[in-house]
């Protein structure tokens, strides 16, 4: 009951964000967008997120690397089914699967392992709450929009700040954490305090066993490279939409410069922290919505700018199901049997009735 509830939610959120961000579409010029639209540019936009995927998957060997030495395969694998899962599950299940993937293919533990994935979301919503204030002090016109989003970036740091200092204190004052953990968030949800007592003991053994100095390095290199691709690609799909040749007068031209396909990601970003339902349509283009308007007229962000949220939605959603299937298939693996497992896995640690 508790996860049809959940479910009912998710579509809810969903749902809103879409009519929000729809509801003011000029339909004809959004399609006259779409059909003049030069699609090559998607080509080199999927080599980019070839090239993101793999960041993504070196840089969480390269914190794994103190735990084990884990190979580009099977590391691979667990990275490329777990980002998919992690996109169309329910109920945010599959942020637990690359660490039950790689438990499977390795001798790291699953606390270990999920430890390595939180230390990741930390560091990216840092960044990315750090980069998104910064390139707002660059933009000189202090609008009610411009306000909001600085307020969903300072949001943002304070929730991955408020972790890692969490996070920090636990690896000094680890029984008392744990303590803390389950005399607060235990009287909401006994199943939920459980995990995260896990998580917490997971990360203080993982702090023993973190990489060199040189792979720590090569992490955030790697970081800086998987966003610093992401918004060169947010900016180059853009250049699709601008109506070149074009004698249908209901295209509206619209472009985005390298400053601006930056802002335009790090506001989706920002966004995409509402919890909606799997595929995260809606919120999607909600977020990529008012990060358009911070640049172009709502003209044309109601027409090319929702047609260029859509189709930057369908790459990404068909590179990372794209890559999860093929290697579920190259793996000779059921993607009904893992879900299953991370479905027990999350009624075990529910709380009894």
């Amino acid at each position: 009951m508790k996860r049809a509830l959940k479910l009912v939610a998710s579509v809810l959120v969903t749902l809103l964000f879409t009519w929000w961000a729809f509801r003011e579409t000029d339909w004809r010029a959004q399609w006259a967008s779409l059909r003049s639209a030069n699609y090559l540019y998607v080509v080199p936009y999927f080599g980019i997120l070839t090239l993101i995927h793999i960041c993504r998957t070196v840089r969480w060997g390269c914190l794994l690397s103190g735990i084990q030495k884990v190979p580009f395969r099977p590391l691979n694998e667990a990275s490329g089914i777990g980002f998919m899962m992690l996109l169309v599950l329910p109920f945010r299940l599959g942020e637990f699967a690359r660490p039950f993937l790689i438990a499977q293919r390795s001798s790291i533990r699953r606390s270990a392992a999920m430890t390595s994935v939180v230390l990741e979301r930390i560091t990216d919503g840092l960044l990315v709450a750090t980069l998104l204030r910064v390139l707002l002090f660059f933009i000189p016109e202090e609008t009610a929009q411009v306000r909001y989003v600085k307020l969903g970036s300072t949001l943002m740091f304070a929730v991955f700040g408020g972790g890692l200092a969490f996070l920090l204190f636990a690896r000094w004052q680890h029984d008392r954490a744990v303590h803390l953990v389950r005399i607060t968030v235990g009287r909401v949800s006994p199943g939920l305090a459980h995990k995260m007592a896990d998580v917490v003991d997971g990360f203080v053994g993982a702090m023993r066993q973190l990489p060199g100095p040189g792979q720590l390095a090569l992490f955030f290199a790697l970081t800086l490279t998987y966003w610093g691709l992401n918004g060169a690609g947010m900016a180059l799909v853009a250049r699709a939409f601008g109506c070149v040749g074009v004698t249908d007068a209901a295209c509206q031209p619209m472009s985005l410069t390298l400053f601006q396909g930056y802002v335009v990601m790090t506001v989706l970003v920002v966004g995409l922290m509402i919890p909606a339902a799997p595929g995260m349509m809606g919120t999607f283009q909600a977020a990529t919505k008012v990060g358009l308007g911070l640049f172009l007229p709502a003209t044309v962000v109601n027409a090319s700018g929702l047609a260029y949220a859509n189709v930057v939605w369908l790459c990404q959603t068909v590179q990372q199901v794209g890559f999860g299937l093929l290697l579920l298939s190259l793996g000779h693996l059921s993607f009904k049997d893992i879900a299953n497992k991370l479905d027990k896995e999350g009624e075990a640690s529910a709380p009894m009735a």
